[in-house]
């Protein structure tokens, strides 16, 4: 073979061979971006997902337990009685909690939801002596959240707070008057004459309105009765206090419905004197998110008088 062929063999091995490491170079780049990409995915799938308790921290000595009860009580909601019920088991187990704050800020809710964790709460205080439970009440602690608040050894408000309205509803709405100016006939058949009851589309039966009062009468004295178990001999009742009225934390304080003023932070470094907070309230995660709010949208969009339906709550 001549030196010229040699030399081009030569240089067509070197091209060759510099190909495969470029294309082996560029074969490791890839995977590595796509290891990279994978690995933010995660992260932020574990940050925001709720695939962790952020009760489980890395603190290890003792500490304050927090547990968030914030909007409506609701079964299937952010504040319903699982969710809560869930955070305080887990913040009450803990070896290292010294004391649980639920810390309110609520108008209120189901009563059936609200009674739940009201017992849970009693169980849980009755299972763990010496783990104290305190209410701290933010912008808002009302009906429900109220009744809630009452299974609390003490409850701390601000000044400013707005706490009460001890009392129940059932809200809805009537249709007839705009059904008669549109035209439209209601064809109601029921097997049971009171199948129907209080449905908008009807006028307003004397006898069905006295049994809905008389229900809701009967759950108002559940409520009564909680915040009297609940509050003992520190309340100072009055003829308004169970009229549904709301009050400044101040004039709770006044009437026995609260304990002291106090924020979280002041609860857990000067009461608990445990400074450190471990938040044990369970978090939602992206898909549980994105299903409740596509679900809710699309009961809204099939049946949008449904929101018109009569339903009892403590708010």
């Amino acid at each position: 073979m001549s030196d010229s062929e040699n030399w081009e063999r030569q240089a067509i091995e070197k091209l060759a061979f510099a190909a495969l490491q470029e294309q082996r170079r560029t074969r490791q780049w890839g995977i590595f971006f796509k290891v990279l990409t994978f690995g933010y995915l995660f992260v932020l799938l574990f940050l925001f997902g709720g695939w962790f308790n952020r009760g489980e921290g890395p603190i290890g000595g003792k500490h304050t337990a927090l547990v968030e009860m914030r909007g409506v009580i609701a079964l299937g909601g952010e504040t319903s009685a699982d969710r809560v019920i869930s955070g305080l088991q887990e913040a009450f187990k803990d070896k290292n909690t010294k004391g649980v704050i639920l810390r309110i800020n609520s108008p209120g809710g189901s009563p059936v939801q609200a009674g739940y964790i009201y017992d849970e709460i009693k169980r849980l205080r009755a299972k763990y002596p010496e783990i104290p439970l305190y209410a701290v009440v933010e912008d808002i602690c009302a009906s429900g959240g109220y009744y809630v608040a009452a299974a609390a050894d003490k409850i701390y408000v601000d000044k400013a707070s707005l706490v009460g309205s001890i009392g129940v509803l059932m809200d809805g709405f009537g249709f007839t008057g705009t059904m008669d100016k549109l035209g439209v006939e209601r064809r109601l058949l029921t097997a049971g004459e009171n199948k129907g009851f209080l449905d908008p589309f009807s006028p307003m039966n004397a006898t069905q309105k006295g049994h809905a009062m008389k229900m809701l009468g009967e759950i108002h004295q559940q409520f009564i009765q909680a915040v009297r178990k609940g509050r003992g001999s520190r309340l100072k009742e009055t003829p308004e206090m169970f009229s549904g009225l709301i009050w400044t934390g101040e004039k709770s304080l006044e009437l026995g419905m609260a304990d002291a003023l106090g924020s979280m932070d002041f609860v857990a470094r000067e009461v608990f004197k445990a400074e450190d907070v471990v938040d044990f309230t369970p978090q939602e995660g992206i898909a549980e998110r994105f299903a409740k709010r596509f679900g809710a949208t699309m009961a809204k969009a099939i049946n949008p008088l449904a929101q018109g339906s009569a339903g009892i709550s403590l708010k």
